[in-house]
């Protein structure tokens, strides 16, 4: 595993628009970077592709006993979500995608920090973007990258449906990720339809969700995590109504962090589980808090020697917090990658590399793309 600094293409904010990637930039610089890139040997590629087969095997055997025991609590889960969580593992709802954190150096195993089960994003840039750059760039390469070819597949099984694709308003990354997954579905023959979160009604007398023409929301994508669902005006409805929601009701169990101890306490003999607790008492003396839901390295406590050497800033972190033993990212380059391993359809379908010159991973930090030789 090599970091390289390489020039810009010539016009390179175009090219990647070109493909899709609209949020690639930001008031502090670039978000997308392809002033560098990371090459991997096939190797390596294949320690993590089968890591992240193995990781989202052991995630979904931890989340069928964290489900038949009722552990909500222990997840930060709200008891009057656990029926149809239930209901939807017991119908095996399909799930679409999801994104696992690691950190690898490319000599030691893969470690998980944690896995974007239920509303991952940087989807765009990993699935197409780096794709296209690859071409330019590294012609006689490859990538490990078959996230379109799979969600393609994927939306297949929903040829034929009417399926409503959802985000908030006026926010331009979750907006390019639902309109290219609105796009690879018309391909596969889906009948999508946009909608806006903050658009969804209830109709009483046909007990169902409804959009702003009064359509029944018979599928729905949405980009909008089940614990903020619960909490909505419309939350006490979610056990009641019909539509089929993606990612189903289940996943919240796989988004929350909660989880990490529960798979710690299954596999601790896994070389890509790093040790976490719920009780901080437990915890090693370097150890990093993190909300059992938070997003973008939000309000992450980072502590060595029983001492906390800091800490991000958010508005997470009242439903309680995990401890995680400290991995620190690797450093090329005075940067720190965190891979981000996609599944797609319960396979392991690529890599997105995020980087930044700070420990944790934040919402400015910048993408920067990968090959194989």
């Amino acid at each position: 595993m090599k970091r390289h600094s390489l020039p810009p293409r010539e016009n390179w904010a175009q090219i990647v628009e070109s493909t899709g990637l609209s949020y690639h930039s930001h008031d502090e610089g670039p978000y997308w970077d392809e002033s560098a890139c990371y090459e991997f040997d096939r190797a390596q590629i294949t320690e993590l592709e089968k890591a992240a087969r193995t990781m989202h095997q052991m995630c979904r055997e931890a989340a069928g006993e964290a489900i038949a025991q009722g552990w909500w609590h222990r997840l930060g889960i709200p008891e009057r979500a656990g029926e149809l969580i239930t209901s939807s593992w017991d119908r095996d709802e399909p799930s679409l995608y999801g994104r696992f954190d690691v950190i690898y150096d490319g000599k030691s195993p893969p470690k998980l920090l944690e896995y974007n089960a239920d509303t991952p994003t940087s989807l765009v840039e990993a699935s197409v973007t780096q794709w296209f750059w690859l071409q330019d760039q590294r012609p006689n390469a490859d990538q490990f990258n078959s996230i379109h070819e799979k969600l393609l597949e994927a939306w297949r099984a929903w040829s034929g449906k009417h399926v409503h694709f959802g985000c908030v308003k006026n926010h331009p990354e979750d907006e390019q990720t639902v309109l290219y997954l609105r796009d690879v579905s018309l391909q596969a023959g889906v009948q999508s339809l946009p909608l806006f979160m903050e658009d969804i009604g209830w109709d009483t007398s046909r007990g169902v969700f409804i959009d702003l023409q009064d359509r029944p929301i018979e599928h729905c994508f949405k980009l909008y995590p089940w614990e903020w669902m619960w909490d909505e005006e419309f939350g006490t409805r979610l056990g009641l109504g019909t539509t089929r929601w993606v990612e189903p009701p289940w996943k919240l169990v796989l988004s929350s962090k909660g989880l990490l101890p529960v798979l710690w306490e299954l596999f601790p003999q896994s070389p890509y589980l790093l040790p976490a607790y719920a009780d901080q008492r437990r915890a090693d003396v370097n150890h990093v808090r993190k909300p059992l839901f938070s997003r973008e390295g939000a309000n992450v406590r980072w502590v060595e020697n029983a001492q906390v050497v800091f800490e991000t800033p958010g508005s997470y972190g009242d439903e309680g917090y995990v401890h995680q033993t400290l991995c620190p990212p690797p450093k090329f380059d005075g940067c720190h990658p965190v891979l981000g391993l996609w599944i797609v359809a319960d396979q392991p379908a690529g890599m997105g590399i995020r980087e930044d010159r700070a420990l944790v991973t934040g919402n400015l930090s910048r993408f920067v793309p990968h090959y194989f030789n």
